[in-house]
């Protein structure tokens, strides 16, 4: 049975939840079996601690012994080396083992019993060399015949033997404990895996069957995009925008076109005036001319003429740019596309060459960072366009105050699209303003550059060519930022739009 939103929604929930619960009980069961394991390896090592300085303890006493009865049967100073080391190292290994078993409080009176006995044994040892130094060896003898030293070894040997036995005991009940602890920790590492398994394969099915169910709802709307209503319905919306684009064009052409033209009108009138002051003076033929009709003709030769044909000339100049500023356009319009693998990185930066010596001549910085959007598809020549108009603009409109400082990042964008930012500190745009400057002819703010306001009007022209769109975030005097949008494969766009 086909899954809808709700359904595959309320399933996907209640795996995540059972796949978190399973997790989370690993976990904490993997923790406390973490903290008995740590317990019962801290206990082992403590037991096995102990058990090492009660054997060493043992082997120690019966070294001792066996030097010092060496010494008294021979003489031999030989003898007495394992005895004196015993004596070294005894107190050191009756300290480790002390501190072994500090927290056995049911072992204490054992502990200061050995400690005793130790010490009564290491006295007899001590006085019986001493006496055979001293060459009472008989007397030596007698001491170690006497039956005291004897129960003292005896008791010794048991007490520090049961120790060992203790504690070895419980070193095996430690290692079974681990084992078992081992053993259970892995088989709830299993069981909790194949669970994890389960619902992870039954929310692959369930995801599975979703995209399926997503593959042929897509598949419909493709064809239903493919119908002849849906692309006469875009194609009209297309129009409609091209004749409004039209319309405004045709209206900022006029208007623009339209002031040189009254310009020249103007002073073509002007010019009528004045060559009747020259055309008095010319056809005098010899005739007498009072001072002020002499004056009128030195006047407009010399100022009026030549100022009526400078500002003629210079509205025929606005003409002509207008007029080529239009065919730009409008050839950038009709110029096919060529889409081809672009390094936007490395485009950016050869873009940013060009002005890289004004920028830092006055102390200022480009940055560039694309991030994961690096590839794209789209026509070379286009991008370079815009962002070279981009950038002098940049340079041109740098606040005066400050160096300029230029940022450029490029990032993905939802539907297959790049989102590229340039970001200035120069002196910005009003905000009533942020529309104007995209059209035509049009320029904000204080007019102290030269230009005719075609730049940003072209690089929209370009971006809407390539399919994208441009607007811009600024204040007056705090810098502007350009947000430039556009599909990441021009290709699939050029298909899509038919063009």
């Amino acid at each position: 049975m086909p899954l809808n939103t709700n359904t595959f929604a309320r399933s996907s929930i209640l795996m995540l939840l059972v796949g978190a619960i399973i997790l989370v009980g690993i976990v904490l069961s993997s923790l406390i079996q973490a903290r008995m394991t740590q317990a019962y390896f801290d206990n082992v090592m403590q037991l096995r601690t102990a058990r090492a300085a009660s054997a060493d303890m043992l082997i120690l006493l019966h070294a001792a012994e066996t030097g010092q009865r060496g010494y008294l049967l021979s003489q031999d100073k030989a003898f007495l080396e394992p005895y004196q080391q015993s004596l070294r190292e005894l107190p050191l290994r009756m300290e480790k083992l002390r501190d072994a078993l500090k927290a056995e409080a049911s072992m204490a009176d054992q502990i200061g019993r050995v400690e005793h006995l130790t010490n009564e044994k290491l006295s007899e040892l001590r006085q019986t060399v001493a006496m055979v130094d001293a060459g009472d060896v008989a007397g030596a003898i007698e001491v170690v015949r006497s039956s005291y030293g004897r129960q003292v070894m005896n008791e010794l040997r048991d007490l520090l033997q049961g120790f060992i036995d203790s504690f070895q005991v419980r070193l095996d009940t430690g290692a079974e404990e681990l084992s078992d602890s081992a053993a259970s920790m892995q088989w709830f590492a299993i069981g909790g895996g194949i669970v994890i398994i389960a619902v992870v394969g039954g929310a692959i099915l369930i995801v599975a069957q979703h995209v399926r169910e997503l593959s042929r709802a897509r598949t419909a709307v493709e064809e239903l995009n493919a119908s002849l209503e849906e692309r006469v319905e875009e194609r009209t919306e297309d129009l409609m925008q091209a004749n409004r684009e039209i319309q405004r064009y045709a209206y900022i052409v006029s208007h623009d076109l339209r002031a040189p033209l009254v310009n020249i009108m103007g002073f073509t009138s002007e010019l009528d005036a004045t060559l009747s002051a020259v055309k008095t003076y010319v056809l005098a033929e010899g005739g007498t001319l009072t001072e002020e009709e002499i004056r009128d003709a030195r006047l407009a030769v010399e100022e009026d003429l030549p100022e009526a044909i400078s500002f003629i000339r210079s509205s025929t100049k606005k003409m002509d740019a207008l007029i080529n500023a239009i065919l730009k356009i409008s050839r950038d319009g009709r110029r096919e596309l060529k889409p081809e693998p672009v390094d936007l990185a490395e485009l950016l930066e050869n873009t940013a060459a060009a002005i890289y010596h004004q920028v830092d001549e006055a102390g200022g910085e480009i940055r560039i960072a694309v991030g994961g959007a690096r590839g794209m598809v789209s026509d070379r020549f286009s991008l370079e366009q815009i962002f070279g108009n981009l950038f002098d603009n940049a340079v041109k409109y740098r606040h005066p105050d400050r160096p300029l400082h230029l940022a450029v990042r490029a990032m993905p964008a939802r539907r297959n699209g790049v989102r590229i930012e340039v970001e200035d500190n120069g002196r910005g745009i009003a905000p009533e303003d942020h529309e104007r400057v995209f059209e035509l002819f049009r320029r904000s703010g204080v007019q102290d550059k030269a230009g005719e306001g075609i730049g940003l009007a072209h690089v929209r022209s370009l971006v809407r060519n390539l399919g994208g769109e441009i607007t811009v975030t600024s204040t007056l005097g705090g810098g502007s930022t350009f947000i430039i949008r556009l599909p990441t494969d021009l290709s699939q766009y050029v298909r899509s739009s038919g063009s």
